[in-house]
């Protein structure tokens, strides 16, 4: 028997657009969503829809990744991030919003700007199939699609408030293309000292580039102007397996050996958390 469309995916649907012929709109047909001329996608047992065709750009997170991300999230170790995220959002719009999260993930961030949303509804796109499993649950207003930030998005122009974007690739023309002239990007990105105590033990650890935020600004500067930017800086406690997870959950679980995350004399019980969150108007 076919499944029945997710709630939360049945919210946005009118926001989605075929990746093939991107006039198109998407409707459900047995356990797909169909464009007019035919093209087909898959819903997921697991409640995502997989719009990405041909080859990925990257896989994302890994199985393990998604496991040590959800492990390291619920300890709240990152809920100052989550919050002033969510309170950038919050600050920008009201009511009848819709929040896209470009790089979701497992949906936490995305989940908590829809919980200071009453009235919004959200929409992660990934590349991880791991990850969406989650995101599909994250939240009751969040759908959830499979999705190559470095692809024109299957959305439609101008149907979107806040476009999320932490810790994940970025897509200024997109994100432009698809904001209202109202909306609000919202960039959350390490500084220099994010992880630091974690960095100096493990030196195959990715790095911040110093660089990096006169990068940002070239590549948004075209279509963004900041309004406000807000710096979140402190020291986590990271007792048992939470600094494991920590580097686990990154892209770093690549470069680092697992012995070095199993040495428990090796990694620090306290690190500085270090962000910037910035809210973007289009131009």
């Amino acid at each position: 028997m076919p499944m029945s469309l997710p709630p939360a995916l049945e919210l946005s649907l009118d926001l989605l657009r075929c990746p093939t012929c991107p006039t198109r709109h998407l409707h459900p047909d047995r356990g797909a969503l169909r464009c007019p001329v035919g093209h087909s996608f898959d819903i997921a047992r697991h409640g995502y829809a997989g719009l990405l065709t041909g080859t990925r750009a990257t896989s994302g997170d890994d199985a393990a990744m998604v496991r040590a991300r959800d492990r390291f999230l619920s300890t709240g170790a990152y809920a100052p991030i989550r919050t002033v995220g969510a309170r950038l959002a919050a600050d920008a719009v009201s009511g009848q919003a819709t929040v896209v999260d470009v790089g979701c993930g497992t949906g936490y961030y995305l989940a908590g700007v829809l919980d200071q949303l009453p009235c919004a509804r959200g929409l992660g796109l990934d590349t991880s199939v791991r990850a969406l499993r989650s995101a599909a649950r994250a939240h009751e207003r969040a759908a959830a699609v499979a999705w190559d930030v470095f692809r024109p998005f299957p959305l439609a122009d101008g149907v979107v408030d806040v476009v999320l974007d932490v810790f994940a690739p970025r897509n200024p023309a997109e994100f432009h293309r698809v904001l209202r002239p109202t909306g609000r990007l919202i960039v959350v990105r390490p500084t220099g000292r994010h992880l630091a105590e974690l960095r100096g033990r493990l030196p195959a650890m990715v790095t911040v580039d110093p660089a990096k935020e006169q990068r940002l600004h070239r590549t948004l500067n075209p279509f963004f102007e900041p309004v406000v930017t807000e710096q979140v800086e402190y020291c986590a406690t990271l007792p048992g397996l939470d600094a494991p997870d920590l580097v686990a959950m990154t892209p770093s679980a690549r470069h680092v050996h697992r012995a070095d995350l199993n040495d428990d004399g090796l990694l620090p019980t306290q690190v500085t958390v270090s962000v910037l969150a910035t809210a973007y108007r289009p131009r």
